[in-house]
């Protein structure tokens, strides 16, 4: 029963007041229906987004794994060629220097051999080369000897003024090594392809002897020379 089609002049009957209860409850069940019908299709849509948003992000998961994978394999073959080009370097890098080495141990041994025995203001009779230290752990690359004294040449391709603490060391463990030489006055020279100002300067101020090439001859200068 519809309350707008009732008289309201006219006091309604009881059956008209349940009537209109009943109608009043009915649209209320039907939009407490409607509420519940539409929550559910919320809720229903709400778990196939969920379940979407969950087989993306496995799927997102599973692709982000897959390129991981793929980037490890990539970076440690990378890794495994960039190590392999730094050895190949390194070994010819070490080849060049070794063969380097030799050849200017070579030129400036071949020099003090031949028939030149005057230097440092003495003469030497005696080339000793690469003589390794007994006590202290030390290499010598060239010892010129006689009855009074000794020289210690330190050999360099190219030599740099960060090699004069190193030299000057020389003379301190040659003393420990080689006690028999006790009463010997020690000489120090640096022996390199290549000098420059500051270099040749330091071993000037640190009485160390200048040996150097000069076209194919060596030349010394031992300028400020100090006994040690």
């Amino acid at each position: 029963m519809n309350r707008d089609n009732i008289n309201v002049d006219t006091p309604a009957t009881f059956d008209e007041i349940r009537a209109i209860l009943r109608e009043s409850a009915e649209r209320q069940a039907a939009s407490s229906a409607d509420f519940d019908r539409r929550i559910k299709e919320q809720e229903l849509q709400r778990i196939k987004s969920n379940a979407e948003f969950e087989r993306l992000r496995q799927e997102s998961s599973a692709e982000f794994d897959r390129r991981s994978a793929e980037f490890d394999l990539w970076r440690q073959e990378s890794s495994a060629e960039f190590d392999r080009r730094i050895n190949k370097l390194e070994e010819l890098y070490g080849s060049i220097n070794n063969n380097l080495g030799k050849v200017t141990e070579y030129f400036f041994s071949t020099s003090f051999e031949q028939g030149k025995r005057n230097f440092f203001g003495e003469e030497f009779y005696e080339l000793r080369k690469n003589v390794e230290g007994e006590k202290i752990a030390a290499e010598y690359d060239f010892l010129l000897i006689n009855g009074q004294s000794i020289a210690i040449v330190e050999v360099k391709y190219k030599a740099h003024h960060t090699d004069i603490p190193k030299v000057l060391k020389k003379a301190v463990t040659f003393r420990v090594n080689f006690p028999e030489y006790q009463e010997h006055k020690v000489y120090l020279g640096l022996a390199s392809m290549a000098f420059y100002p500051i270099l040749e300067q330091a071993c000037i101020d640190n009485g160390i002897a200048i040996v150097k090439q000069v076209g194919d001859t060596m030349v010394l200068n031992y300028e400020n020379l100090k006994a040690y």
